[in-house]
């Protein structure tokens, strides 16, 4: 029997030629020919103002704590149930995260948590779209609006999906995208910067480029180049963007294949949820995801020990999520929690992940009839 695996990362076919390419163009450093591809197609895909590849989307994220302008002390609202990059990169810059429980129906930050949590030292807002299902950015926006907040989304899971028709990434101030292979276009590591902000483009520029108007000097628009703020090396090699590229020319056919197998799923699971066995994803109907990824919530977390480990007897390789930040060592010494976040703590502790991945297509069915078997005992 087969090992399914929780992940596989997806070729379209052109992704060697264009490594190829890349070498035979003689420049592999950053921001070449298929660097700047990729920053247009982000930009025409999304609206941004400019789009910046970065080597990783916590590369982008602490670039974006830069742009805010962090001071120590200063306190970022956020959720818990989030990767350690969200924290990290404001943590970096001696800010302190703030933990606001999320919502019991998208796993998203609860914004109607966020006002109770903000100080005189608050400076910024981080929404996590969560499985590339958008926040409720309507309402962010209008607190960070009240109170003078920057807004920098975290949309790592978030390429291709929209709130009410708007890219997660490209509403807030700032956004974060990954490319992670884990993600549904991949470039093994890989991110992206968006700069909605206007008045944060070109300090963005610098910042990537390790402080300096590097790229102001290759447009003719300074006579020499020189460093005049903090940043660092944040752009991936050309090699990266150009097996990226290859992944954006089929981006919408792979979103269309993952929708597909997430449909699946959620049609499959339909009688599980009427029978109070498991909880289904949540979708709003102002929100159109991405199918990042398909979860289930089971009873507790004696329920999902069990089936993670039954379902990996049976060749499924099936995987939780995060643990809460704010229970984590690094998160009590660095941040602070506003409230005792049950909704976090308890569906931290249910939730499972399904595979799911362009190829699974032959093979979901065993997925379904394994879950559905042990999840009718």
């Amino acid at each position: 029997m087969s090992l399914i695996p929780f992940n596989k990362p997806y070729l379209t076919g052109k992704e060697l030629h264009n490594v190829a390419a890349a070498h035979g163009h003689g420049q592999l450093a950053g921001d070449g020919q298929f660097t700047r591809s990729c920053n247009r197609w982000l930009e025409q895909r999304t609206g941004t103002r400019k789009a910046l590849l970065t080597h990783s989307c916590t590369a982008a994220l602490e670039m974006a704590a830069i742009l805010a302008d962090l001071q120590p002390g200063d306190e970022v609202i956020m959720p818990s149930y989030t990767f350690v990059s969200t924290a990290n990169a404001f943590a970096l810059r001696g800010a302190v995260p703030v933990f606001v429980d999320i919502r019991p129906d998208t796993l998203n930050l609860d914004e109607r948590k966020i006002e109770a949590a903000i100080t005189p030292r608050t400076r910024a807002i981080t929404p996590v779209h969560y499985a590339g299902v958008g926040c409720d950015m309507d309402a962010i926006m209008g607190i960070a609006e009240r109170h003078g907040l920057l807004v920098i989304e975290d949309a790592a899971q978030g390429v291709l999906a929209r709130y009410r028709d708007r890219p997660l990434g490209a509403i807030g101030h700032l956004g974060a995208y990954s490319f992670h292979e884990t993600k549904n276009i991949i470039s093994g590591e890989g991110g992206a910067l968006l700069i909605n902000d206007p008045a944060l483009a070109d300090r963005a520029e610098i910042i990537r480029e390790k402080g300096t108007n590097r790229s102001q000097f290759f447009r003719g628009q300074v006579d020499k180049y020189t460093w005049v703020d903090i940043g660092s090396s944040y752009l991936p090699g050309e090699i990266i963007a150009a097996f990226l590229w290859a992944q954006m020319e089929e981006a919408d056919a792979i979103t269309a294949g993952r929708l597909a197998i997430w449909q699946r799923y959620h049609e499959a699971f339909e009688s599980l949820e009427r029978a109070g066995r498991v909880r289904r994803p949540v979708v709003p109907d102002d929100c159109g995801h991405n199918a990042h990824l398909y979860y289930l919530l089971l009873r507790d977390l004696d329920d999902r020990t069990a089936f993670i480990n039954q379902m990996n007897q049976a060749g499924i390789n099936c995987v939780f999520h995060y643990v809460p930040l704010h229970s984590s060592p690094r998160g009590r010494a660095a941040g602070r929690v506003k409230g005792s976040l049950p909704v976090t703590t308890d569906l931290a502790d249910r939730l499972v992940r399904l595979p799911l991945w362009l190829g699974l297509e032959a093979e979901q069915e065993r997925v379904i009839m394994t879950v559905t078997a042990l999840l009718e005992r």
